[in-house]
């Protein structure tokens, strides 16, 4: 059914919003005053069919379309719209992740798709995603299959969710799929949430002692090597140092400001190209411990994904193809790259894993074993789940590394100030005495 949003004012008399299910603009109307709702303007809805058909028709009148430019921009629209899949945002993956535990359930019940997304819509506050969850429905009640409903928002559900909903649904199986689903992200969540964590404080703490140090070379030690050179005393070397530092800070500090800037934008542009992109992924896998952190929550992530795919009924080639995108390091990418070609030539799936050097020996003798009696889909879970421990000890390990490294940083930093200060102070005081 078509949507259409509205404005207007309630049986209060108050400004109001909203969307609502309706065949036409006037039937649309007609419903809200049956809810005592007085409108005012009715549109479809953003991002809904009769938008897009009214978009098209509207443009399909004018000059555009006569030279063929309306369907090279629409091509473009497309592409553009196709390169954002991979942008989804930490807000839309909790609201994906809770859609998902909603509709597995409802559709467990023996709850019609399209009756379950009607109940989801009732119960949504958000007009955003109330527009989201009507055009889906209104698409698979049109005759579209769910995971092609879905494909047409990427900011939220992107290749792997599709992947997964369209072999549930051809086997039919959907219900159970996206109850794995809703457990898959529910458990990607908790690792990302442990990492996130584990990463925050300690550029949490190195950040609030860089601004006390700031503060204290622009407020504090010019007063104190102002006074000192007023009264005549010589300054040790380290107050020297000391005093020279603050003085570059106050005068070109918008030199360092500068400079970051041009080293972000350049840091950008060459981890934007391929080499760029490979080279530093690789080297970041190298780093100790926090390259081991996170090569064990890509294997994590490869395992988990790879795991419910092949369990959704996913083939392996394309499992292979949508995992790649959890990975996030180039290097890992290309072996999984190079792994796929090897399968679609006619190899085995443990044989060019083992080949590769990049992952561990003990990956690619669980798929070896799981190949060999067939429940590989149970043995990537094993090694997932055994990697996932894997990150926790190691997230431990980075935490307890690197705060007493940083607090030995900042303590020598702050120490080294106030050694400086006192040095002329306390010669001062043992001249007068």
């Amino acid at each position: 059914m078509p949507v259409f949003e509205w404005k207007g004012f309630d049986a209060k008399g108050k400004t109001a919003t909203g969307v609502v299910d309706a065949d036409s603009p006037r039937e649309a109307r007609l419903k809200l005053k049956r809810e005592k709702v007085l409108v005012t303007k009715v549109h479809p809805a953003r991002g809904s069919i009769q938008s897009k058909k009214a978009a098209k028709g509207e443009s399909s009148k004018g000059l555009l379309s006569r030279f063929g430019f309306a369907d090279r921009l629409a091509k473009n629209l497309e592409a553009a719209r196709g390169r954002q899949g991979g942008s989804r945002t930490k807000k839309h993956i909790e609201e994906v992740g809770t859609f998902t535990r909603q509709l597995a359930t409802l559709t467990k019940a023996g709850i019609p798709i399209t009756e379950a997304l009607r109940a989801i819509i009732e119960q949504t506050e958000g007009k955003r995603l109330g527009v989201l969850y009507r055009d889906i429905r209104e698409q698979i009640t049109q005759g579209s299959q769910t995971a092609d409903a879905l494909a047409r928002h990427p900011n939220y559900f992107d290749e792997l969710y599709v992947s997964m909903v369209r072999s549930g649904e051809a086997a039919g199986r959907l219900d159970e799929v996206l109850e794995r689903l809703a457990e898959f992200m529910q458990d990607q969540a908790r690792l990302r949430n442990k990492v996130q964590a584990a990463m925050a404080y300690p550029i949490i703490m190195l950040t609030v002692g860089m601004l006390v140090v700031s503060v204290l070379m622009v407020t504090v030690v010019p007063k104190i090597t102002n006074m000192l050179e007023a009264r005549g005393q010589e300054l040790p070397m380290p107050t020297q140092m000391l005093q020279n530092t603050s003085v570059f800070i106050m005068e070109w500090w918008w030199l360092m400001f500068l400079f970051f800037i041009l080293a972000g934008l350049s840091f950008n542009v060459f981890y934007a190209s391929e080499k760029g992109k490979l080279a530093l992924d690789t080297k970041l896998l190298k780093i100790p411990v926090f390259g081991d952190l996170l090569t064990k929550q890509a294997l994590a992530r490869f395992a988990q994904t790879f795991a419910t795919l092949l369990r959704s009924g996913v083939p392996v080639v394309r499992c292979l193809e949508v995992t790649r995108s959890v990975l996030g390091n180039r290097l890992l990418e290309n072996t999984i790259d190079g792994v796929r070609e090897q399968i679609i030539e006619g190899a085995d799936i443990a044989s060019p894993i083992k080949a590769s050097g990049v992952f561990p020996p003990l990956v690619g003798y669980m798929i070896a074993v799981g190949e060999q009696s067939g429940e590989l889909d149970s043995m990537m879970q094993q090694v997932g789940e055994a990697y996932q421990e894997e990150v926790e000890i190691a997230t431990t390990k980075f935490t307890s590394i690197i705060e007493p490294l940083l607090i030995l940083f900042l303590a020598g930093v702050v120490g080294f100030i106030v050694a400086s200060i006192l040095m002329p102070i306390m010669k001062m005081s043992q001249s007068f005495g």
